[in-house]
């Protein structure tokens, strides 16, 4: 559903939606924030005011231009509303008299949403004082009890959406129960704004954009070390799990995109050039190439289940408006697979997936999560009664593993329904990463057989599976998550060595020559500076271990490891370090 409507159905009765409390605070909070607006400034047009899973925001026209300084002012008028404890009070009313109403009160963009309404639906006021909206609700019982508020930042946004429309202003706010839920939430924030992964990467120097290639980073020597350990860290599970790596092209010819159905579906999404009079597609997923690769050989069901898995890049055109960081980007890498198996071989097949996700998940860290099965969207492509069939499928895979699960009603790729994985970082923020597709519907379109038991052809069915997803995108919220301070497998530097003076240079290089040849990237600062600028510099590059080699160590011929929080070990002997920091280092298996 897109954005603009689901602020429509925001506007229409449905007899009066299903909110948690939470959401209804902020929903309410909404009406009183568009309020205190139209009364420091009366030319404001409204347009939408949902809420959101973080608070709330309002669309709305005018001719001031709102900047922070004046979120203060908003908010004393806020809080005169709620003081007021106005009753919030439902009234039905007809299109007609609607349209009278709002076009007496000069709220042109109402007017103009209501005819978006379709005739059928009950439109609802709702009054609070003297102000007046359109809104399904619900909402709290009066304006004082939204105890806690704040107006958090102001962007634009495109009246319903379209582009071609005004450009609306956008007033984002949060609100909760208490102020020390709402002083929690803004503790929260801050320290969301500390971990930016895009200020982090910065610090770090993993990785830069530029306009010369528009939403697409490039990695750093130290951001592509982060990188390529993260696909070894995956291809350790596909040695495990029985996945083997193929390669498949770059650029496609449409031909292949009509096929699999994505030109219909994707088009608006893919980059497109013509070459040898030939229209050819960017590849933006791998699934196409990897049917085609499936066709080229008699298949047997002996050879069921067939894993393939490609680190291919796959490039999409984000809208610039969209894009953000490494979470929203046009090139990109999946840890994408597809597996090819009997229809009686599904529920194994998702439940040995299962099992690879939830230990990826474990070894960074995100120990709690939650799963979604998404159903047959509207647009869909095959029988209904074969996507009922993958449902249950899903459905079964998980019961009898045990797992919970909701149901995302409608939400399903276009070629079938699908299991997402959201998991919660250190800040209980929820990011969706891996996925798994159940897909009758490729094998179909490209005619895909392999040679049964009766020695007949039968239709395989498709998985789609990813577990990081973008590598980009999981890229950005580990760093997030970690705050920069990557376990020390996975840290670009793993160990820096810090000498105090010109004499323990000797030793350091001998320290930094046995860590090498174990694999253990080190970093030697030989400058001429003061010790603790040298470990302040160590410090913010989040190094999870620097060694300070002076007089002490190189008589001992040994080491103290100091920790990235500032903990020192004992003195050990060098060799002992080594084996005992190469074991640390390892990539977990």
């Amino acid at each position: 559903m897109s954005e603009h409507e689901h602020e429509i159905r925001h506007m229409i009765d449905s007899s009066v939606p299903e909110l948690s409390p939470l959401e209804t605070i902020r929903h309410s909070a909404a009406h009183v924030m568009a309020d205190a607006i139209k009364r420091l400034w009366p030319d404001a047009k409204l347009a939408f005011g949902p809420h959101t899973e973080d608070g709330f925001y309002y669309d709305i026209e005018m001719e001031h231009r709102l900047v922070p300084e004046d979120f203060e002012a908003i908010e004393a008028e806020m809080a005169k509303v709620t003081a007021s404890k106005a009753p919030f009070v439902r009234e039905e009313i007809t299109r007609g008299d609607a349209i009278a109403l709002f076009t007496e009160m000069g709220e042109t963009l109402k007017v103009e949403a209501i005819d978006a309404i379709p005739g059928d639906a009950t439109l609802t006021l709702y009054r609070s004082g003297d102000f007046v909206d359109l809104c399904r609700g619900p909402h709290v019982e009066h304006t004082g009890w939204i105890k806690a508020f704040k107006v958090m930042s102001i962007a634009g946004a495109y009246w319903r959406g379209d582009e071609t429309r005004p450009m609306l202003q956008r007033v984002y706010g949060t609100a909760f129960g208490d102020r020390k839920a709402l002083k929690l939430h803004l503790k929260m924030i801050e320290e969301a704004k500390k971990r930016d992964h895009r200020k982090v990467g910065k610090e770090l120097g993993l990785f830069i954009f530029d306009p010369i290639a528009p939403a697409s980073p490039f990695f750093t020597g130290k951001g592509a070390t982060v990188y390529n350990l993260l696909q070894t860290y995956v291809r350790g599970l596909y040695a495990r799990f029985g996945y083997e790596e193929i390669i498949t092209p770059q650029i496609f010819d449409m031909e292949l995109f009509h096929t699999s159905g994505h030109y219909q579906h994707y088009k608006d999404n893919m980059f497109i050039c013509d070459i040898d009079e030939r229209e050819f597609g960017v590849k933006p997923m791998n699934c196409p190439g990897h049917c085609v690769l499936f066709r080229h050989t008699r298949r047997s069901y002996r050879e069921l289940p067939l894993r393939l898995a490609d680190f291919g890049r796959l490039h999409r055109y984000e809208r610039a408006g969209v894009t953000h960081g490494l979470t929203r980007v046009r090139s990109f890498c999946q840890d994408d697979a597809h597996i090819f198996c009997r229809p009686d071989q599904v529920e194994q097949e998702i439940a040995g997936v299962t099992a690879m996700i939830l230990e990826c998940y474990r070894t960074f860290g995100f120990e709690e999560l939650e799963i979604e099965i998404s159903t047959r969207p509207e647009s869909f492509l095959g029988e209904a009664a074969t996507w009922d069939a993958a449902e249950a499928a899903l459905k079964a895979a998980l019961d009898s593993q045990g797992l919970k699960y909701v149901i995302n009603e409608g939400d399903g790729a276009f070629y079938g329904p699908k299991i997402d994985f959201q998991v919660r970082d250190a800040l209980r923020r929820s990011w969706q990463l891996g996925t798994i597709q159940l897909d009758f519907q490729l094998p179909e379109r490209f005619g895909l057989e392999f040679v049964d038991e009766g020695d007949g052809r039968s239709r395989p069915v498709m998985i789609h599976r990813a577990m990081l997803g973008s590598l980009e995108r999981f890229f950005g919220v580990y760093l997030e998550h970690v705050g920069g301070k990557f376990p020390t497998w996975l840290a670009p530097v793993q160990v820096s060595i810090l000498p105090i003076s010109d004499r323990h240079h000797a030793w350091s290089e001998e320290v930094a020559a046995a860590l090498r040849a174990r694999g253990i990237r080190v970093e030697l600062d030989l400058r001429s500076e003061k010790l603790g600028l040298k470990i302040r510099g160590a410090t913010l590059q989040r190094v999870p271990i620097m060694l300070v080699l002076g007089d002490k160590e190189v008589e001992a011929r040994g080491v103290a490891a100091r920790t990235r929080d500032g903990k020192t070990g004992d003195l050990e002997t060098l060799e002992a370090f080594v084996t005992r920091l190469a074991e640390e280092a390892s990539i977990p298996a």
